[in-house]
């Protein structure tokens, strides 16, 4: 129990200065649909991010050993409530926090169905900050994006939204969770939108 504490008081700490005293980065407008990158899912197989236009998407760095590692939970809930009405959950473990996600792929995907029933899409383990950073996190984080803003990933359990039309439109820190009322009304608010026509070539 202390020990507990006294990890979740280092991280509180932690991200107070990252959050509070980091340096301000000034972010890109967006041009084009952000899903156009192929990624290597948990069990090997590769997906391209492009077959989820049309859908909400939120996207999320996850960790097994970490303090909001319990908000496997809410994205479970979220998938089981919105994914027939278009919602698309995202997972990416990463393991450049702490060393909070120390597992094997097929550790994670064990981990993640016993202890939370995870259903929605997980990917294989990938950095999401700095020079070895994928692509596809690399555009994410440089985007202008309230409320957040542009820059590097903070710690797990940050969260991207991005509409029907593969618009990135909201990017929420780890200590937003994902059923916060703020981040459920962008999630209805953006199901209940067709997504735009492309004209045909």
């Amino acid at each position: 129990m202390i020990r507990d504490r006294l990890c979740y008081l280092l991280l509180s700490v932690y991200l107070l200065v990252v959050s509070g005293c980091g340096t301000t980065v000034e972010g890109v407008q967006q041009e084009g649909p952000v899903l156009k990158y192929k990624m290597q899912a948990l069990d090997g197989k590769e997906i391209d991010l492009s077959s989820y236009e049309g859908k909400v998407v939120m996207v999320v760095n996850v960790a097994s050993k970490c303090g909001f590692t319990g908000q496997y939970e809410q994205l479970q809930e979220l998938h089981e409530k919105y994914a027939d009405e278009g919602l698309a959950i995202l997972g990416f473990p990463c393991n450049q926090f702490l060393g909070q996600e120390p597992g094997t792929a097929e550790e994670i995907e064990q981990f993640c169905r016993a202890n939370y029933g995870v259903a929605f899409q997980m990917f294989a383990k990938i950095d999401v900050k700095g020079e070895k950073a994928c692509e596809f996190y690399q555009e994410l984080t440089s985007i202008d994006t309230k409320p957040k803003g542009a820059g590097n990933i903070s710690w797990n359990f940050e969260k991207f939204l991005i509409d029907r039309n593969g618009k990135v439109i909201a990017r929420f820190g780890s200590r937003t969770k994902p059923d916060a009322p703020e981040v459920v009304e962008i999630i209805e608010r953006e199901l209940a939108k067709e997504p735009i026509e492309k004209p045909s070539s």
